[in-house]
């Protein structure tokens, strides 16, 4: 699966926002979730969350995905 890049943008609102989220290998066999987010143009914010197979991290990413698609990334 290929990285999802999410973006919310309210020019009213001076918002210029976006969203990442990745799944990767780790070194031991275990996959991560890597996300990352901020304003559009700058450095992001980035966290890694760790999980024991493939599916555990792509379930994490589908969540997460979901609910930033609530909240009116697109």
């Amino acid at each position: 699966m290929t990285a999802i890049m999410l973006t919310r943008i309210d020019n009213d609102r001076n918002m210029a926002r976006f969203y990442k989220l990745d799944v990767q290998p780790t070194l031991f066999g275990e996959c991560s979730l890597v996300r990352e987010w901020g304003r559009i143009g700058r450095a992001g914010t980035v966290r890694i969350e760790t999980y024991r197979s493939r599916g555990r991290a792509d379930i994490a990413m589908a969540l997460s995905w979901t609910q930033k698609l609530k909240r009116g990334y697109r």
